[in-house]
């Protein structure tokens, strides 16, 4: 697809999603120089995707926007010391209640852009012994690595790692949490599903991969892993008076399962964050209109 083709789809996209026109003002005109942002975010899929959704919005603004991947730790220490400006995925107040108690006077939380997440352990639906957390020690045999029943995680300082060790003791697993990657962890959850094989591995919603397979929660009745949460995006002290314009804009971002997915699973087909961005559904917005 050519790249005029592509900002012009993307163009119609953000007049969905944000309810702005990105063609207003530069037809045939250089965008203003105005600056360089710094956004920050981890390696999950759909905080790749949204960092890139608005890298490419606020550089069709004018903006020179530089991406950065970390992990939770230095990316929230990076926004609390100034030297990041902008992270767009802050999941409240459950998941990353801790690092947001710790720096929260050192940052400016603003608006919600999605709502109703989940995360906990998840095993295909296939695996029908299994309903709750607890079944797990009913079955250790199921979820054998080597000499170990395993869960597989993702990266050690994810938050949900942090939650899913409290769920170990809490339910006194006897399971070993296997350290890796989301892409590590996603490659497992593969192999073992086209092999109809037992699997227990750390998931969250949002997340394409629960519409490219079956798969369920296991229930947790004692609530380790909280109740729903709402994902906000974040800025350094100081950004706000600095940058007026980005926060009115992403104070009037929204999505949903369908936009995001869309964006998270045309960005996976494609292997290209940039031009993966969701089809267009729904009706343009009209000023100011929020569209979820």
């Amino acid at each position: 697809m050519s790249e005029a083709k592509q900002f012009a789809i993307f163009a119609v996209i953000a007049a969905l999603v944000l309810g702005f026109d990105l063609w207003g003002g530069m037809e045939g005109e250089q965008a203003e120089e105005k600056g360089q942002i710094k956004i920050v975010h981890n390696n999950y899929v759909e905080n790749i995707a949204v960092s890139h959704l608005w890298k490419q919005i606020l550089e069709e603004k004018g903006y020179r926007v530089e991406l950065v991947q970390t992990e939770k730790a230095p990316l929230w220490a990076g926004l609390a010391g100034g030297s990041a400006d902008m992270a767009v995925e802050v999941w409240l107040p459950h998941t990353d209640k801790a690092y947001y108690e710790k720096y929260k006077d050192r940052v400016e939380l603003h608006q919600p852009w999605y709502e109703g997440t989940a995360l906990g352990l998840v095993v295909p639906e296939y695996v029908e012994e299994v309903e709750t957390i607890a079944d797990l020690n009913k079955h250790k045999e199921l979820f054998r690595r080597g000499d170990q029943p395993a869960i597989v995680g993702i990266d050690s300082g994810a938050s949900l790692m942090m939650l899913t060790e409290k769920a170990i003791q809490t339910y006194s697993l006897d399971y070993e949490l296997i350290e890796s990657s989301e892409p590590v962890m996603l490659s497992e959850l593969d192999k073992a599903y086209k092999k109809k094989e037992p699997v227990v591995v750390t998931l969250w919603n949002p997340h394409w991969v629960f519409n490219k397979y079956k798969l369920k929660y296991l229930k947790d009745p004692e609530k380790v892993y909280g109740e729903p949460d709402t994902i906000y995006y974040v800025t350094r002290k100081g950004f706000k008076q600095e940058h007026p314009e980005v926060i009115q804009w992403m104070d009037r971002w929204e999505m949903d399962d369908n936009t995001l997915g869309e964006l998270m699973k045309n960005m996976e087909d494609t292997g290209q964050p940039r031009t993966g961005r969701p089809a267009v559904v729904g009706k343009t917005p009209g000023p100011g209109e929020r569209v979820g």
